[in-house]
């Protein structure tokens, strides 16, 4: 117009998608009369998935990546051929694991390995799992998965520029366009601000603002690829269930996205009970239940929390999320891997006692001697395998812990990967106040967290719920 004539104008074409499943070029032409005219040229590119897109749910109509480090050692165990085929997270969780070892794939040879596996489903897209895990002080408040960084060290800065970016510059690499890359945002990270700051490390990440930066650039960095998935760990609800804890990490969680680039759009969702054993769902009992005439939440186990099971926490914790700002379209994940609790042990009935404790004890399906306990938990089961959209505001059950890698060793074991002793992870030990000063519940003979364990591998196998 007479207005703009010397502005350059963008113009947008667009069109819908061939019927055809071939490459194609075509060129468009911009011309006028008394104009120069401008030839572009648009390709189309086709293959398993959608190359570029973002869905809402990336685990609709998609098959998941088989890792073979891990499938190996699953087949290889007596019955693990029948879960060895299953998509589990691969652990990114040192700066080493992105380049990889002669015995552990790095996160390029997983990614190649994907488009392998996506080439061969035809159109069926793919997704694959990774655990973003390496801030500076890691795992504040326990011993067994501290990490290589520390603040004090230049820890947040070494966490952008060594860890962050490389793995951002691989995972937008064109070639892992078509698949669905979903990244498990720093395990146990925020919801440690909001319950163990009087623990030194957690009080110096959050006095630093260490653990909320860190997150925030991983958003801003995975976000901006788009077929990148980006899911909060949101605890678990023996963690987070109480209603101090609860309302607080929903408005972490919110002003920690709207903090980023983004805002609340670079989170995808979140995920609860990440390498936990809270039971998905316990079907002897409710919050509601009140055997004679006692509310259940006055119970040693319970303990005034207001979720009994996993399901009920995270299906109520996304619609606080959504109250603090989140999208609708936000979707939950809860890691399954081991939290099946089947097996002689598993309770078939309500138990019929008026003692509020004893029902509670008698009719829950998870066995753990108290919900705070963590670490290679004695009895536990497979749980729920992986699947798409298996509840009311729920993306997936997922197994992003693999089956059979420990949570931490039994006792002290000298390593290069930053990882201390637990007395968590410790049979003998009697427990702390975040345990109710209960035994551990722990396996013993458990390797450093992350290395094969056989025992525990077997134990998983036998107590699957549902049964294999």
């Amino acid at each position: 117009t007479s207005a703009n004539w010397n502005t350059a104008q963008n113009v947008t074409l667009s069109a819908a998608a061939n019927a055809s499943s071939a490459n194609g070029t075509r060129a468009i032409t911009v011309a006028s009369s008394g104009l120069t005219s401008v030839t572009v040229t648009a390709s189309v590119q086709t293959g398993g998935g959608n190359p570029g897109t973002h869905v809402d749910n990336p685990y609709v109509g998609a098959t998941g990546y088989v890792n073979s480090d891990w499938s190996t050692k699953a087949a290889a165990e007596p019955g693990g051929s029948a879960v060895a085929n299953i998509s589990t997270g691969v652990w990114l969780d040192r700066i080493a694991a992105i380049a990889g070892s002669s015995s552990a794939k790095g996160l390029r040879a997983h990614l190649d390995a994907a488009v392998q596996q996506d080439a061969a489903n035809g159109s069926t897209p793919l997704t694959i799992q990774f655990v973003i895990y390496n801030l500076p002080n890691r795992d504040c408040s326990a011993l067994a998965s501290n990490g290589e960084l520390k603040i004090s060290e230049n820890g947040l800065n070494r966490y952008k520029t060594e860890y962050i970016d490389p793995i951002a510059a691989i995972m937008a690499d064109p070639k892992y366009a078509a698949l669905r890359i979903v990244s498990i945002i720093e395990i146990d990270s925020l919801p440690n601000l909001i319950t163990n700051t009087n623990i030194a490390a957690c009080a110096e990440a959050q006095s630093s603002g260490a653990y909320v930066q860190g997150v925030q650039y991983a958003l801003n960095k995975l976000h901006a690829i788009t077929n990148v998935y980006t899911y909060i760990d949101a605890g678990h609800h023996g963690w987070l269930g109480w209603d101090t804890n609860f309302g607080p990490s929903a408005q972490l969680f919110a002003s920690t996205a709207r903090g980023t680039t983004a805002g609340m759009s670079s989170v995808d969702g979140f995920i609860t009970n990440t390498a936990n054993y809270s039971a998905l769902t316990e079907p002897y009992f409710t919050i509601n239940s009140t055997p004679g005439g006692q509310t259940v939440r006055q119970s040693r186990w319970v303990d005034w929390n207001f979720y009994v099971d996993e399901l009920t926490y995270a299906q109520a914790f996304r619609q606080r999320l959504i109250t603090e700002g989140f999208p609708s379209t936000i979707g939950m994940l809860i890691d399954t891997s081991r939290n099946g609790w089947g097996g002689s042990a598993r309770p078939t009935a309500a138990s019929t006692s008026t003692d509020v404790n004893t029902f509670v004890d008698q009719s829950r399906v998870d066995r753990r001697i108290h919900a705070g306990n963590w670490c290679n938990q004695s009895g536990a089961g497979l749980g729920e395998r992986p699947r798409a959209n298996p509840a009311t505001g729920l993306d997936a059950y997922v197994w992003i812990k693999p089956p059979g890698e420990s949570d931490g060793s039994s006792s002290a074991i000298p390593n290069d990967e930053g990882k201390g002793f637990d007395r968590m992870c410790d049979p003998t030990y009697t427990g702390n106040g975040r345990n109710g000063n209960n035994m551990t519940g722990a396996l013993p003979n458990a390797p450093i967290s992350g290395a094969w364990f056989s025992a525990q591998f077997r134990q998983l196998l036998q107590n699957a719920y549902p049964a294999l």
